[in-house]
Formats: structure tokens, C-alpha cells, sequence
């Protein structure tokens, strides 16, 4: 699969919406309707215009992109019909490369996500509550020599 890496351009938003939710709704069950609701609001009019996004295409249709503030993941989805393709990895590997070290929040109860970033090298640094619905988050945290995917 040829899978290319660029900058999120304005018209990529309906088919990232589209690869946020599939991938969202797999990563995270535990999560009720109207949170999905205000995030599909939120991603528009809130992260995208104060993060730097990344895209991973293939055949020119968006399958994945990462969110970036600063060193820090905000938000990081793969289309499931992509998974363990590598889109991925190098989408997480751009990241990586514009910053070094980064850090990022993930649901303790998404297995998909805490998979991902475990093989690729990030180790737990704290847990916390998210307050809006109460679940547990882990910040983790990642150092070139921490790497362990390849």
C-alpha cells in the first residue's frame, strides 16, 4: 500500500470526520453519543484551527492523521480498515521527527490506542480523571531512545 504523509489541507475535514469516528467508536465503546456529538463539533471550530495536523493518504483519500500542540499529541486516529498497515507508524514517526519527545493522554480503557503507543515506545508517566465524564487518562510519554516499533 503506498501511503503518503502531508500537511491537513481544509478540505480534508469530511474525510478525517469520517476516520476520527470509525476509529473513535472502536477505540473508544465506553464512550455515550453525545460525546461524539460535541467532539465532531469540537474538531472543526476548536483543535484543528490551534493544531498542527498531519494526514496519511492513500490513493489520495485520508486514512489517518495526527494532531500536534506543540510536542504533544492531541489527537491521533487511523481508519480500522487501515490498522497494522503502517499508517500509523509513520504518521507517529513525523510527529517524532518535527519533535523529538512528546507526550500524549489516552483513555485507559482504549486497548487499541494503549497497544499502539506501547510498541512504539511510550511509557506511562500518570494517571488521571477526566473530568468531563470521569474516566481514567494516562499520560505517556516518548524519547528517541525509548523506540521499540520499527
Amino acid at each position: 500500500m503506498n501511503i503518503e504523509i502531508r500537511q491537513y489541507k481544509d478540505d480534508d475535514l469530511e474525510d478525517l470526520l469520517i476516520v476520527w469516528e470509525k476509529a473513535s467508536r472502536i477505540a473508544h465503546p465506553f464512550m455515550d453519543d453525545a460525546f461524539f456529538d460535541q467532539e465532531r463539533h469540537n474538531i472543526p471550530n476548536l483543535y484543528l484551527p490551534n493544531a498542527d495536523t498531519w494526514v496519511a493518504c492513500s490513493n489520495h483519500k485520508v486514512i489517518g492523521f495526527i494532531a500536534l500542540i506543540g510536542s504533544e499529541v492531541g489527537g491521533f486516529f487511523v481508519d480500522p480498515d487501515h490498522h497494522g498497515k503502517g499508517a500509523g507508524k509513520m504518521l507517529m514517526d513525523k510527529a517524532q521527527d518535527l519533535h523529538a519527545d512528546l507526550v500524549l493522554d489516552v483513555f485507559k480503557e482504549n486497548g487499541v490506542g494503549r497497544r499502539f503507543y506501547d510498541r512504539y515506545g511510550f511509557e506511562f508517566q500518570e494517571e488521571k480523571v477526566w473530568e468531563p465524564t470521569g474516566d481514567l487518562l494516562l499520560r505517556l510519554a516518548f524519547s528517541p531512545a525509548q523506540r521499540k516499533l520499527r
